[in-house]
């Protein structure tokens, strides 16, 4: 007979325990199915069968008889084991040389390498012939010390502390010099009986810059420097990628909103005019502390579920104790163990109110099992030979001897941590079509602006008498030109920051 082969499903509908028996034992019952095994948070199920019997195709076919639905995974290579180890004690290439034609050597290992630099050893292997240990006694074996290379609880990026802070900095700053303008704004539409109030405001301190203006100007200056930096520096980074996200389109308006202002104000007062210019500093101060207030409650929220992952990460038990079976599953030596050097089909001791290591099988012993960490129930379940038992839950009352079948990233409990890290990581449908629209809105803004900009340009001096229909109070002793060009900016510079509430209903 033909040796067994393996084939790897996705299979999605799975809700609970209850569903994974249920494949389980169907296909067990099936000619030709060597062995089955299915992981529910991952919603893979590894399938040993025979050829001559049965194909993957129809094995999925029985999975959505029972009805779920089951796809052959073509690319089984994320299904293999890889593991990352650190090496002491190499000093030469051809140490790395020894490591690696050994370990190649050895049963069940795809690929193996090593890198003298980092002292990393970099290990594919099938996770149902080998495992991290029996690597790891290989390479001591040959005279070196090897370890596995730990994850730092910290790189889980889930630590949303310093996004917090900034966003937090950047909302208060832009709150703090923002009220006042927005203050002044509403005490300027105030309708005045004896315009006693807006009088002293308009006033002018030098011809052409108003207390009104130079208050507007120095809040607003305070508010796009310390309240927008971080916005500069998510925009820049955007656009160091050449794409356009939110972030630029805000830095966009308020800077030339901004900027537009400041130069509009320079020129009033070197022509003296005898009234200020109306300006746009009020657009950046309200903009950025919406937008920064939208922002610093994500990262609020988002560091809470941090937290809740933080507190299950650690209900992972550390240490397992691996026994070795004689005939009729007697313990002939058990040995401590870190629970990352468990290996699939390890026969793993757990003793009353001992956490269990890994998912696995209960092979011998009877107890009850405290799984209210993943399921929420608090009634204790009860484990006899043939059931399954999930990483993390507590062993009630007996002693019970498990064969570990999802072993380090494979366990419940790292699945749940691995997509709740996706889905910190990844952005809600939401935000990706905002920063979609902005990859197109962005550019398009730009080139309406520049259109209007031209446009009025060309319009003004081919028919001077439009411009001054929309334009009137013009002093005397300016030049046609300049009238123009003054005209035209102020448009294209509208178009910009008319766009830019759009960029905040977008945020």
């Amino acid at each position: 007979a033909a040796p067994a082969q393996k084939c790897f499903l996705q299979i999605t509908g799975m809700t609970c325990a209850s569903c994974v028996s249920a494949i389980e034992r169907n296909l067990q019952r099936e000619d030709g199915i060597v062995s089955v095994l299915v992981a529910l948070m991952a919603g893979k199920a590894e399938i040993k069968y025979k050829p001559e019997f049965i194909q993957p195709l129809e094995i999925a076919q029985l999975i959505e008889n029972l009805g779920f639905e089951a796809t052959v995974i073509e690319d089984p290579t994320e299904t293999e084991g890889s593991v990352e180890l650190l090496i002491t004690g190499m000093t030469c290439a051809s140490c790395v040389h020894n490591i690696e034609s050994r370990l190649m050597r050895a049963n069940g290992i795809f690929y193996a390498s090593v890198a003298l630099a980092t002292c990393k050893a970099h290990v594919q292997f099938d996770p149902e012939v080998t495992g991290p240990r029996d690597i790891i006694k290989i390479i001591e074996e040959i005279g070196f010390h090897a370890s596995l290379a730990k994850r730092v609880p910290s790189a889980h990026n889930l630590d949303h502390k310093k996004e917090i802070q900034q966003w937090r900095k950047s909302f208060l700053c832009s709150l703090v010099f923002g009220i006042p303008v927005l203050i002044l704004m509403i005490y300027m539409l105030i309708p005045d009986g004896e315009h006693h109030g807006s009088m002293v405001l308009e006033q002018n301190l030098v011809p052409g810059l108003s207390v009104l203006n130079l208050l507007f100007f120095v809040l607003c200056t305070f508010v796009q420097f310390l309240g927008g930096w971080y916005f500069y520096v998510q925009a820049y980074k955007s656009l160091k990628h050449r794409t356009a996200n939110m972030d630029v389109l805000i830095v966009l308006a308020t800077t030339i909103a901004y900027v537009y202002s400041c130069v509009i104000l320079v020129v009033a007062i070197a022509e003296k005019a005898e009234k200020s210019p109306i300006t746009f500093f009020d657009t950046p101060p309200m903009l950025f502390v919406f937008i920064a207030l939208g922002r610093w409650l994500e990262h609020i929220a988002k560091s809470k579920t941090s937290e809740a992952l933080a507190k299950l990460i650690s209900l992972q038990a550390t240490e397992a104790t691996v026994v070795t079976l004689g005939p009729d599953h007697s313990v002939i030596r058990e040995e401590q163990v870190a629970v990352e050097l468990v290996q699939r089909g390890d026969i793993v001791k757990v003793v009353p109110g001992g956490k269990f290591p890994v998912d696995g099988k209960v092979i011998e012993g009877n107890s009850m099992a405290d799984e209210s960490l993943i399921t929420g129930e608090a009634m204790p379940v009860t484990k006899k030979p043939g059931s399954t038992v999930i990483a993390g839950s507590i062993n009630a009352h007996g002693s019970v001897l498990v064969n570990a079948t999802h072993v380090g990233n494979d366990t419940t409990l790292s699945q749940i941590v691995k997509l709740v890290e996706e889905a910190q990581m990844s952005k809600a449908p939401i935000q990706q079509l905002a920063d979609k629209f902005s990859g197109y809105f962005v550019p398009f803004i730009i080139i309406i602006s520049t259109v209007t900009l031209i446009a009025w340009i060309t319009i003004g001096f081919i028919n001077f008498d439009i411009i001054q229909k929309y334009f009137p109070n013009q002093s005397k002793h300016v030049s046609k030109a300049e009238v123009v060009l003054r005209f035209a900016f102020q448009t294209s510079i509208t178009v910009l920051s008319i766009a830019c509430p759009c960029s905040l209903g977008l945020a």
